[in-house]
């Protein structure tokens, strides 16, 4: 009689979410078969990240009904990776993380299908991000996840009232770990606060007194500064350090070593050269596995509407003891970047290039080597070289003919600003008008640059 019992289903527990009703659903869910179905078949999720919470996240994701992943990293894999992130094992050190993690997953899940691509973010198409119905963040990086919030917020449009379109909505779910510390976010730009409304929850870098790191080191993470801020541009004058080239770091790490045993500093390790370069916190593997739970959860219920999703910060803190504890914060209304969009006023005859000129006198965007968007269309790319080459023609014509002489319209510009003299990559979205054009009311002039 045992040998004929049926088997659970797999998606036995995912069933009791989605194919019952409930007192704390969202107000579209429809329990069935067909919500599960079209679920697992249609649903696209996008994961950024492939390190300790990126693995779970991709895993937990799988595990959860979700058929159709793909997910993005640059990064390779190192030893030291292998004590916290499970998908990988000695023979994959070397490799890229997002191939290994994606392999590994689609091994141990059947029926899932993960695309993996091995690049910085950067270097994708904007349109790639519009693809996915959820992006899921698993960074480690302020920067990276400002850009990824920049480039998912530049899809909102508003209505005439300032209303945020649904149809254009991408939503984001956010999660973060520093040692037992963690945190799992929702973000739905132009209804919850963004990553940008909320940057001041990130606490600002460690700074060491020059002074300090030239003539009185007392630690290892002294010696490591010394070499990255001071020896390095003694030797490489003019050239810039990049914290995700391998050589970069083992130079770094080779002078820290030889500034260590001449003050008989010890503790020089490359882990903690990688660490304290780029602000890195120690993993665990606990932590990871909680907030990532705690994360494929959220994309579940934003995808299914199976229950309310949280509002809207979660923290988690296990140094002593467990505390749990779910923030809601506010929407910045005048947030540059899940706003409505900076509003810059022009004459019609203003050229494409005084209009990139513009971006970088001006007081609220300071945007250097802008690349420019309209409506998909590029109209003019800083890089690479062919492209810069192909839309080069485009600086001399007016922006209102690039822009189909439209009275006002939309458009997107990709660059670099300056904060705490560290340049950043960023996504900017501009509602342009220009002057004298039939439809511009003065309601559209309020509040220009």
């Amino acid at each position: 009689m045992a040998g004929t019992a049926a088997s659970p289903s797999r998606s036995r527990d995912l069933d009791k979410l989605l194919l019952r009703p409930g007192n704390l659903v969202g107000p579209t869910f429809e329990p069935g078969t067909e919500l599960r179905d079209d679920l697992q078949e249609y649903a696209r999720i996008l994961v950024v990240g492939a390190g300790g919470l990126g693995c779970e996240l991709l895993k937990d994701l799988a595990l959860s009904g979700f058929k159709n992943l793909e997910v993005i990293d640059m990064d390779r894999i190192e030893v030291s990776n292998l004590n916290r992130q499970f998908l990988f094992r000695v023979e994959d050190v070397g490799k890229p993380k997002a191939e290994v993690a994606a392999k590994r997953v689609m091994e141990r899940v059947s029926g899932v299908n993960i695309v993996p691509h091995f690049c910085r973010i950067e270097d994708k198409e904007i349109e790639f991000y519009n693809d996915f119905n959820i992006i899921v963040l698993g960074l480690d990086s302020i920067e990276a996840r400002s850009y990824i919030n920049s480039v998912a917020c530049s899809f909102l449009e508003y209505d005439s009232d300032d209303k945020p379109r649904e149809e254009t909505i991408k939503p984001m779910v956010d999660g973060g770990t520093e040692g037992f510390k963690g945190h799992a976010r929702v973000i739905v730009p132009g209804v919850t606060p963004c990553f940008e409304c909320t940057i001041w929850l990130f606490p600002p870098q460690v700074k060491f007194p020059l002074c300090t790191l030239a003539e009185t080191p007392r630690t290892a993470a002294h010696c490591i500064e010394y070499a990255h801020l001071i020896k390095w541009d003694e030797v490489h004058s003019g050239k810039a350090f990049d914290p995700d080239d391998p050589e970069h770091m083992k130079w770094v790490f080779s002078e820290a070593v030889k500034r260590a045993e001449l003050f008989g500093i010890p503790g020089v390790t490359y882990s903690l050269t990688q660490g304290v370069v780029k602000n890195i916190i120690p993993a665990i593997a606990s932590t990871n596995a909680i907030i990532s739970a705690a994360c494929a959860l959220e994309t579940l219920k934003i995808a299914s509407g199976c229950s309310k999703t949280l509002s809207n910060y979660l923290t988690y803190n296990g140094v002593e003891g467990l505390h749990i504890k779910v923030t809601e914060f506010v929407k910045d209304k005048d947030c540059l970047v899940c706003g409505p969009g900076v509003l810059i006023e022009l004459d019609t005859s203003v050229t494409l290039e005084k209009f990139i000129n513009l971006l970088e006198e001006h007081p609220n965007l300071q945007l250097s080597k802008a690349s420019v968007t309209y409506r998909g269309k590029n109209l003019y790319m800083q890089a690479p070289p062919v492209l810069e080459e192909m839309t080069r023609s485009n600086l001399s014509l007016p922006l209102y003919d690039l822009m189909d002489k439209v009275a006002k319209d939309v458009i997107h510009v990709t660059g670099t600003t300056g904060k705490n003299d560290k340049k950043t990559s960023c996504l900017r979205k501009l509602r342009v008008v220009f002057k004298g054009v039939d439809g511009v009311t003065d309601m559209d002039m309020a509040g220009g640059a």
